[in-house]
């Protein structure tokens, strides 16, 4: 008699491992909830520095609050010698999320990090974008600029990368998307930070955890992929559908569409294609959004999205957002992680409340009653 098939664990889909009050996602709605509140409600009305409070605390900040919060993020963004010395020395080839991921781990050794996790905390969300814009101007050859005291985490950003203070609409766009950004549920890299966090181990350690998780093309990459994508169409002799033919007969996937857990449009994707749309109108070069908008209608042609409960998810639309607010494309994913920033502090303190090891199990189905062969006699 045979041995039963192994039953096939596939990535813990659908198992509930840990309660949550940070955020909710509906997938057959489709709804994406920060402690209650529709993130596309946040996305019109807030911004990102108000919603990173409002994960951390519970409620919306008062007027005052939010303040002293700004002045916390403020007096803990610029980044010590020894964290600017290990960026600004990265060879200029290496890849950047290795580079935010090595910055925020150092960051620990020197004096960027407080005395408690809340602390620490704000050190990762206010010094994660220093460290990432310092980067890419030194990758350059350019000096590096200090944050300054007067601009948000995202105008910030934007000036310390390009060197000269964002116009107001753009700062807002990337605010937005870093919003849009802030978490999601239980995913890959929120789970590894709050596994790391159950261990009691440090808020760095887990937040370093979870961008390792996030760089997985898996995760994260496919803002990037889809950018790549528009670049070598328009670079092209071929037209969308051309080239989308022969993306597909090579057994491609297009990148942009579909997620693990909604049925129907993401939620974030609505409030980006708006603003995919407006950056285009307004910017010079090819017209990226007409050109996702036929990358669309070719795979709805096709039977490709919605009939099969596949539709454009977030990524599809950020890429062209940063691309447009001068972001190198490689940027693209530690973006993400500059957003995510809020959530990953967020959860792990909230796992800190109520903890207990996160301790899974996995099925053995290997072979049983082997016996030791001498080396003598092995062939």
């Amino acid at each position: 008699m045979s041995d039963p098939e192994p039953i096939r664990r596939i990535g813990l889909e659908n198992v509930i491992v840990a309660d949550t009050e940070l955020s909710h996602i509906d997938g057959e709605k489709p709804e994406l909830l920060y402690r209650g509140i529709d993130a596309r409600e946040l996305a019109e009305k807030s911004s990102y520095e108000e919603t990173a409070y409002l994960l951390w605390n519970g409620e919306l900040p008062t007027r005052e609050e939010l303040d002293g919060f700004r002045e916390e993020l403020t007096e803990r963004r610029a980044v010590s010698r020894g964290v600017s010395e290990v960026v600004e020395h990265a060879p200029d080839d290496a890849v950047p999320m290795d580079v935010l991921r090595t910055a925020v781990s150092t960051s620990s050794v020197y004096d960027d990090v407080g005395e408690t996790p809340r602390e620490n905390a704000v050190s990762v969300l206010a010094k994660a974008p220093t460290a990432l814009a310092a980067f890419g101007r030194a990758r350059e050859g350019d000096e590096t600029l200090e944050p300054r005291d007067d601009l948000d985490t995202a105008a910030n950003f934007l000036y310390m990368l390009n060197g000269e203070e964002p116009d107001d609409r753009h700062a807002e766009i990337l605010d937005t998307a870093l919003l849009l950004h802030a978490d999601h549920g239980l995913n890959a890299s929120t789970f590894t930070g709050r596994v790391i966090a159950s261990t009691e181990s440090d808020i760095i350690s887990a937040v370093t955890g979870a961008i390792g998780a996030l760089k997985g093309p898996l995760h994260g990459g496919a803002n990037q992929d889809v950018m790549e994508m528009l670049l070598a169409i328009d670079e092209s002799d071929e037209d969308v559908s051309g080239y989308l033919d022969e993306m597909l007969g090579r057994g491609e996937r297009v990148p942009g569409f579909g997620h693990r857990v909604y049925k129907e449009f993401d939620p974030r994707a609505e409030v980006l294609k708006e603003i995919a749309r407006e950056v285009s109108e307004t910017t010079d070069g090819p017209d990226w959004f007409g050109m996702l908008e036929e990358v669309e209608a070719y795979l709805r042609e096709e039977k490709r999205i919605h009939e099969k409960g596949i539709s454009p998810n977030v990524d599809l639309y950020s890429g062209t957002v940063y691309y447009s607010l001068g972001v190198p494309i490689d940027f693209f994913v530690p973006m993400f992680a500059v957003g995510r920033s809020a959530g990953w502090t967020a959860q792990v303190l909230e796992q800190y409340d109520d903890n207990r090891l996160v301790r899974p199990r996995a099925e053995y189905v290997g072979r049983n009653g082997v016996e030791y062969t001498p080396i003598d006699e092995r062939e």
